[in-house]
């Protein structure tokens, strides 16, 4: 059993949970996920890891209730604990095995949205930390469902915040930020890494392409087992057919199908829809 140290709601339908894991912290590395599962009965649910502690031993995970799984993982309180928390899984970020001497050449961009803020988090801060330069863009409809902007603004050079409606920072998408830092603020950077919405990584992979910017993107919203079993991850890239789960979860964004990836994330957001309305019958049911 694994307890949970720390729980905040960062905002509507959005958690942070840090977990007692001191084999996973010791292991972890930015860009790597886990896999949870609240009860023995509870199903699999693959989560990207928004923080770890090596010397706490607690790995810290970032939960948008949507189905019905995240929903109850989301109503545990700090001092309970969860059946599995298995990991770390997946393959870390490339940067992870440059030198500090490469590091210290290159400036990174980040482009973060929703929910997807929070794995962007622990890149920014080990880069960060081995004397990269980095700049973040956090993008969000409005001001309310920003996150993690106060962590974020304390681990990179630059934080730059974009809302659709304009209520903070730059007003508009963050593609048009990208455009506006790279022409009219003349950055040059040597990688974007970007992290969010599938609809929103597909625009910044356009964007950056004008540039010949090279950049990757995580697919973790793809995963369903974790392991490469069920084949509900497969991506095309370049051409090839890949899992996000052990190929992944980042690839090089410029080499993804997104239509394709688009599409299969459609289909099983309509299973999940379908196992919430299950769920609800038997809650109003049985009066719960």
């Amino acid at each position: 059993m694994f307890k949970i140290l720390e729980k905040r709601e960062l905002t509507d339908n959005i958690y942070l949970l840090r977990i007692e894991a001191p084999r996973v912290a010791q292991s972890a590395l930015p860009g790597q996920f886990v896999i949870v599962r609240v009860d023995e009965q509870g199903e699999r649910v693959p989560l990207t890891i928004a923080d770890f502690d090596k010397e706490q031993g607690s790995v810290t995970i970032v939960i948008q209730a949507i189905g019905v799984s995240t929903r109850k993982l989301c109503t545990m309180n700090e001092g309970d604990s969860i059946a599995d928390f298995a990991g770390p899984l997946g393959n870390p970020s490339e940067f992870v095995n440059m030198s500090a001497e490469e590091l210290a050449k290159r400036h990174f961009l980040f482009v973060a949205g929703g929910v997807g803020t929070a794995p962007v988090y622990p890149q920014v801060k080990w880069l960060n930390e081995h004397g990269a330069k980095v700049d973040v863009i956090i993008g969000a409809k409005t001001d309310s469902l920003l996150i993690y902007t106060e962590e974020m603004e304390k681990v990179c050079d630059n934080l730059y915040i974009a809302t659709d409606d304009g209520s903070r920072g730059f007003k508009g998408l963050v593609t048009a930020k990208i455009k506006q830092l790279i022409d009219e603020e003349d950055k040059d950077y040597n990688e974007c890494i970007a992290i969010g919405p599938m609809i929103m990584m597909k625009f910044v992979t356009l964007t950056t392409r004008e540039y010949s910017l090279r950049t990757t993107v995580s697919l973790n919203a793809l995963m369903v087992d974790g392991t490469g079993m069920c084949g509900a991850c497969r991506v095309s890239v370049g051409g090839k057919t890949l899992f996000t789960c052990v190929d992944g979860p980042e690839f090089d964004g410029h080499q993804v199908d997104f239509d394709e990836a688009m599409r299969r994330q459609a289909m099983y957001r309509n299973l999940e829809s379908e196992a919430n309305e299950n769920h609800n019958h038997k809650c109003n049911c049985y009066g719960k």
